[in-house]
């Protein structure tokens, strides 16, 4: 085996990718949990309007995802390849967060509904493009270790539900004692400042280090930007990622829009929402402390599909007693610890598969199959956040009203508990497909022999 083949990730790198992602995951529970709400209850955005910008906004993140991740391959500097973008991200995401939580107050709503479009592609299409294809494809370029990479990787997710946790809670709390503006400038600046601990600490594999990796060296490096296209597109582990990356965040981000309206009209309890978003993330962080250990035991494709199962349960469950604060509390439990690991799981699965085409193609082509990830998260965010909007508006849902009609009590009822459950038995079919894994022993072997 090659040095660089045996090489580890030192702790002080993987606690700086942890506080990256915990930067990134402020904007998606920004995005997730408050972002709707905000819309339709601050700003006074019809909710069908806020629905279809979402989808729109998901044609943007295509464009960019395929043309940021083409950047990332074709980047070369000093520091690297990855390194460069994720420095970028830190004061772009500053701007972005201050800017969409701050929708004119005084504007006729044609033109708040602008200023929305605007701020959300912005957002989303570009500043969490730029980190996200980064981030992502700076793991496979730190390490070619498969199981340190899934430890980075798991030690990062558990950081980034701490944050989870302080953020579900904090931004409420920022908005009810400081204001609107001032929460929008401080929790920019918190998640700019985690992304550039990542972009400062972190580090690049150099090219003695990446020599073994040449795989067909001269045809990699004569590779065109169209041959890197078909590279990943004929992988099928490219279209396995994807639809991971949807899934998971359609019931997450469904989930955890919904959960404010599920607490406010059908628990009858607005306050319990931050139980939930709390407490019920805190769980994921036990179990990914062993996701290490039971990857490397019984694979990760293995470990991966029984968490799915669960995740298929804690919805359905909630169907006994739909009312009940202690069976919505014991599922939310669930969820956390068999969706926690999703997380860490997806960035390990792309850094193999970004692995499996350099081997089959001598191609990198780490930034394009990043793009999965960050294409297959915001759809997923997208689709998971215009669900609650479409089903609520096909309802008759009026924020101005002391009471919802039953059809919308009904309609959300379905949303929170059968449309995330669907959601994940689709996941469970696509993690049964991510067979990589039984090729790791070939590459480890032609990498370590420079074939």
């Amino acid at each position: 085996m090659s040095t660089k083949e045996t090489k580890k990730i030192p702790l002080p790198q993987k606690v700086a990718y942890g506080c990256g992602m915990s930067g990134g995951n402020i904007m998606s529970v920004l995005m997730s949990n408050f972002i709707t709400a905000y819309y339709t209850d601050t700003a006074l955005i019809a909710p069908m309007a806020i629905a279809t910008m979402m989808v729109v906004a998901r044609v943007f993140d295509g464009v960019s995802d395929f043309a940021m991740g083409s950047i990332v391959d074709r980047t070369n500097t000093k520091i690297g390849k990855a390194r460069p973008w994720v420095f970028a991200a830190a004061p772009l995401m500053l701007a972005g967060i201050i800017l969409i939580l701050n929708v004119p107050q005084s504007w006729e709503s044609g033109m708040k509904l602008v200023y929305a479009y605007v701020t959300y592609i912005f957002l989303n299409a570009i500043v969490y493009t730029i980190y996200g294809i980064s981030h992502t494809a700076l793991l496979a370029r730190m390490s070619h270790d498969s199981q340190d990479r899934t430890l980075t990787s798991t030690i990062a997710i558990i950081m980034q539900n701490l944050a989870q946790i302080a953020a579900a809670s904090g931004i409420t709390v920022l908005y009810l004692n400081v204001g609107l503006r001032f929460t929008s400038v401080i929790v920019g600046g918190v998640a700019g400042v985690l992304i550039l601990i990542e972009a400062l600490l972190c580090r690049e594999l150099t090219e003695t280090q990446d020599v073994s990796m040449d795989v067909n060296k001269e045809k990699k490096q004569g590779a065109s930007l169209l041959d890197q296209f078909k590279a990943v597109l004929k992988c099928k582990y490219f279209w396995c990622c994807l639809v991971f990356g949807v899934c998971t965040l359609v019931y997450n981000a469904n989930a955890a829009s919904c959960t404010i309206y599920y607490c406010t009209w059908v628990l009858g309890d607005s306050m319990y929402t931050a139980t939930l978003l709390g407490l019920g993330v805190a769980p994921s962080i036990i179990m990914l402390v062993v996701t290490p250990w039971l990857t490397q035991k019984f694979s990760k494709r293995g470990f991966m599909s029984v968490c799915s199962i669960g995740l298929i349960l804690s919805f359905v469950l909630i169907n006994v007693a739909p009312t009940s604060k202690g069976v919505l509390l014991a599922c939310a439990f669930l969820r956390s610890f068999a969706g926690g690991p999703m997380f860490a799981g997806i960035y390990a699965f792309i850094a193999d598969s970004a692995n499996y085409v350099e081997w089959k193609t001598g191609i990198h082509a780490e930034g394009l199959m990043a793009s999965s990830q960050s294409m297959g998260q915001k759809i997923g965010m997208g689709i998971g956040g215009a669900s609650v909007m479409w089903v609520l508006a096909a309802a008759g849902y009026d924020s101005t009203l002391a009471a919802q009609s039953e059809a919308v009590i009904s309609a959300l009822k379905f949303s929170y508990i059968w449309v995330d459950a669907i959601v994940c038995a689709v996941l469970l079919l696509c993690i049964l497909l991510l067979d990589v894994e039984k090729y790791l022993p070939q590459m480890q072997n032609a990498y370590g022999k420079g074939e």
